[in-house]
């Protein structure tokens, strides 16, 4: 008897009540309430996590897993170069020099960076430079350029490109900067517009002699390396105090920390539309509650234990917004299905860097999606089936 009440009065309250139909509507859209919201919290979690990871592989191409840099005064040369492969081995190490330029056009200008490299060693840890010159093979004053900047001055392979430097030359009684003219003898698409304006790459040898560099001396040497948090460590205690070695999360954490933010703020007020769809639960409960107030008391009187009332109730209500849950994540799952195999949505590739909706639902995301929705549904099942509970008796059997 102790396992059939419950369950005898959870298939017969579930059932429609011709003389209450509004009841069966607020369970209804109960139901519909956690199905919807979950479905649209799980999307909105896995194209929350396709932005970032897109976001931080081009940044990670772009950036470079760790970049050891000098200071105190300290040169990065090939000593240093030759010491660092022999101790690490596994990791690939391309030196480089970097300096501000301004790229001009007929009347256009356009602030950027100019690399010079070592094309061999950058291609092994730079993508974007291996794609980009797959085909090419670049020498003297011919220069590698982004697409966005490619296009904004209309320029075509072996055409010429003037590079003001920031470093001045002494003419005459004045300082005027330096200016060098390249060759564009090819271009690449890192994905990410500001990149691809920005960022330029020549020989490293002869962007040494135009700044008057030392032979062999460079500005910093970019490092790539499958475990970065762990080989950044072993870099720091190898080269001591007179070398900094900043790794690609560090010099993008504000970036990162922002788009962190902005997920933990989408999970919140998506949450709170299955807390709001959820109060349908605690609203159609106590309508059965209070509908059923004859009845309780009645079976309470009989011999049933307030546990196996509140259990009745508390059933319900799970019954209902668990059965939301699970088409929720059925409806989610059609959804990423749908939107990851067909181009429903497309994006402006200049502008994100993919002509395609990135998607990635993580299993953390999804289990504390979930079990958030789980929660609330069981706080919301527990009031009703808590309140069923303290029906009075006698003043209930009396009045009716």
């Amino acid at each position: 008897m102790y396992k059939s009440i419950p369950r005898y009065l959870l298939f017969k309250y579930m059932r429609f009540d011709k003389e209450q139909p509004f009841i069966m509507l607020s369970k209804a859209l109960a139901f519909l309430g956690v199905s919807i919201g979950l479905c649209v919290l799980l999307v909105a979690m896995a194209i929350m996590n396709g932005f970032d990871k897109e976001f931080e592989k081009k940044l990670f191409t772009m950036n470079y897993p760790i970049t050891i840099l000098p200071r105190f005064g300290a040169n990065v040369d090939e000593k240093l170069i030759q010491e660092l492969k022999t101790k690490f081995p596994k990791l690939v190490f391309s030196p480089y020099i970097s300096t501000q330029v301004i790229a001009r056009n007929n009347l256009k200008l356009e602030g950027g960076m100019l690399f010079g490299v070592n094309f061999e060693d950058e291609k092994k840890i730079n993508e974007v430079v291996l794609e980009a010159l797959k085909e090419n093979t670049l020498q003297g004053f011919d220069i590698l350029i982004g697409k966005g900047l490619k296009d904004e001055f209309t320029l075509d392979f072996n055409d010429k490109l003037t590079l003001i430097f920031s470093n001045l030359d002494a003419s005459g009684l004045s300082l005027i900067p330096k200016i060098k003219r390249f060759d564009v003898k090819a271009e690449f698409s890192s994905g990410l517009l500001a990149y691809d304006k920005a960022y330029m790459y020549m020989d490293a040898k002869v962007l040494a002699k135009i700044l008057s560099y030392p032979k062999g001396v460079y500005d910093g040497i970019h490092v790539y390396s499958t475990k970065p948090f762990e080989d950044i460590k072993q870099l720091d205690a190898f080269l001591g105090a007179r070398y900094a070695s900043i790794g690609w999360w560090e010099q993008n954490g504000n970036f990162f920390a922002a788009l962190a933010l902005e997920k933990r703020a989408l999970f919140i007020v998506l949450m709170l539309i299955i807390l709001v769809a959820s109060l349908n639960i605690v609203s159609s409960l106590l309508m059965i509650v209070m509908n059923r107030r004859s009845e309780i008391a009645l079976l309470l009187s009989l011999g049933a234990s307030k546990l196996e009332i509140k259990k009745t109730f508390f059933s319900l209500g799970f019954l209902i917004g668990g059965s939301g849950i699970v088409l929720g994540i059925i409806l989610a799952g059609v959804v990423l299905w749908i939107l990851g195999n067909f181009d429903i949505v497309s994006l402006p590739s200049d502008v994100y860097g993919m002509s395609k909706l990135p998607l990635d639902l993580s299993l953390v995301d999804f289990c504390l999606t979930v079990f958030g929705a789980i929660i609330i549904v069981g706080l919301s099942s527990y009031y009703p089936a808590k309140k069923a509970t303290q029906v009075d008796i006698l003043d209930t059997l009396r009045n009716e």
